[in-house]
């Protein structure tokens, strides 16, 4: 079973209400803000992989995608070393994903709890939220409210708020 088909399988085991819309690849937040389901509702998320210098200590980190991400601030935030990306091996061996592909639906994957779930508090809006099911041909759309009270809590991964 592809990731994405297992991504898809536990949703609907859980009943978690969702869209679902297979498309074109998207490799970019622009390519994502350009898909016909991006409405003024929809938040779509930046998710970066981070590590600190000794990769003893990985972030996956939830932002706008507007935002500029500078890892002074985030590292200071998380009360880590400098932060930077994880290398791309990371990926496919913590979250059975490639580039690209990453999203917080990933931890699923993540048994071994290697990662810290981190989300930017802007994220957290009225709505809708989208997130690639750990594969970048398509995207799934969350009610904000489905996502927070029956999404995150599954994942396993107590979520830190910065």
């Amino acid at each position: 079973m592809s990731t994405k088909d297992a991504i898809m399988a536990r949703i609907r085991a859980l009943s978690i209400l969702h869209e679902y819309h297979e498309h074109a690849p998207a490799y970019t937040m622009e390519d994502c803000l350009a898909l016909p389901y991006a409405a003024a509702d929809v938040t779509f998320c930046k998710n970066l992989l981070l590590c600190n210098t000794a990769k003893t200590a990985f972030y996956l980190y939830v932002t706008l995608p507007d935002k500029p991400f500078r890892t002074s601030e985030v590292s200071k935030l998380l009360n880590s070393s400098r932060l930077s990306f994880a290398p791309a091996e990371c990926l496919p061996r913590m979250l059975h994903l490639e580039s690209g592909s990453l999203s917080p639906l990933g931890l699923w994957f993540d048994e071994a709890q290697k990662i810290q779930l981190v989300f930017d508090k802007g994220v957290r809006k009225e709505g809708r939220i989208a997130f690639h099911p750990c594969d970048n041909t398509a995207t799934v759309l969350f009610r904000q409210e489905d996502f927070w009270n029956k999404v995150v809590p599954q994942l396993g991964h107590e979520p830190k708020w910065i």
